[in-house]
């Protein structure tokens, strides 16, 4: 099963490099150029297996979600030169996620579960069920860990700690919730509910820009609207786009990404399936139908489009 795992390539100007989690990021200057790889993680931890197509599925529904809100808020996207690279604008980013949160879900449920009734100094409604909608929805950053793992942290504590001023705080506040109602927007035309989802910020000369990935199934999580009330009413779970499912079969083979445990072992067939997801995902969420790039050469053809871009 062919995939794109990383790259490591050294072009002309290049001012430096930096492999995250999925992307592996080339500095040009003022500039970068992010080739978004297969690789998938998960609980902070890189799996072992890369997923055929997901970096072609995550960078294309990124660039169809930061042209439809550009109206919004001004973002770092200059081009997509091949369906695996964005390049665009190096802003300085922001120590924090803003997590904007409609429902009741996932990390939120877990803390809920545990008898919490405030996250990141937001109150929590008492007599709420797994997936139930919030009043409104709530904003809850966490820091952007170097390493390791990203931590829940509340609006006075980002202000006190000078990661944002607070009057950038209040910007950033008001984006991120217009984001979250233009994502809602678009997902309810698309039969999908938007549950939560996280936005980055940056700053480029002085100017708040949104940056990184948006709405996309890492950065987000989305139900399927048909039936979802008829699921709630009696306590099923409810159909899930995202990355959850990637997340679950990992819990139920005993991982967690805690210290000791290990990964359980991607067959073939388990990979597939979650290529398809990803397929499946981008489709329902973009109303288009997947082109998928071949991967012979993908290499040559990726180092060429950087390139080709970055002389113009």
């Amino acid at each position: 099963m062919q995939s794109l795992k990383q790259t490591d390539f050294h072009f002309k100007g290049q001012t430096g490099f930096y492999r995250g989690k999925v992307r592996d990021v080339y500095i040009f200057g003022n500039r970068l150029a992010i080739v978004v790889t297969d690789r998938i993680s998960a609980f902070d931890v890189i799996l072992p297996r890369a997923i055929p197509y997901k970096g072609q599925v995550l960078n294309q529904i990124a660039a169809h979600f930061l042209q439809a809100t550009a109206d919004i808020v001004p973002n770092w996207l200059e081009a997509i030169p091949h369906p695996q690279v964005s390049i665009g604008k190096r802003c300085e980013p922001f120590k924090i996620e803003m997590v904007v949160r409609g429902y009741l879900a996932g990390h939120a449920w877990r803390q809920y579960k545990a008898g919490k009734r405030t996250l990141c100094g937001e109150p929590l409604p008492e007599g709420l069920k797994e997936n139930d909608p919030f009043p409104q929805p709530i904003i809850t950053p966490t820091t952007k860990a170097q390493s390791g793992h990203d931590e829940d942290i509340s609006e006075d504590e980002i202000i006190s700690r000078g990661l944002v001023s607070e009057q950038d705080y209040a910007l950033l506040k008001k984006y991120a919730l217009a984001l979250y109602q233009r994502g809602t927007q678009m997902a309810a035309q698309r039969g999908l509910i938007l549950v939560d989802t996280k936005y980055e910020f940056g700053k480029w000369n002085g100017q708040i820009y949104l940056i990184d990935e948006v709405h996309t199934p890492d950065s987000s999580r989305y139900f399927y609207a048909e039936g979802y009330a008829e699921r709630q009413k009696r306590g099923q779970p409810q159909r899930q786009l995202s990355k959850e499912f990637v997340r679950e079969w990992l819990m139920e083979n005993g991982f967690q990404g805690k210290e000791g445990q290990l990964i359980p072992p991607m067959d073939d067939q388990r990979v597939k399936s979650i290529s398809d997801r990803y397929i499946e995902l981008y489709e329902q969420l973009t109303g288009l139908s997947f082109q998928p790039q071949p991967y012979d050469d993908i290499q040559t053809t990726i180092r060429l489009a950087i390139e080709n871009f970055m002389q113009h």
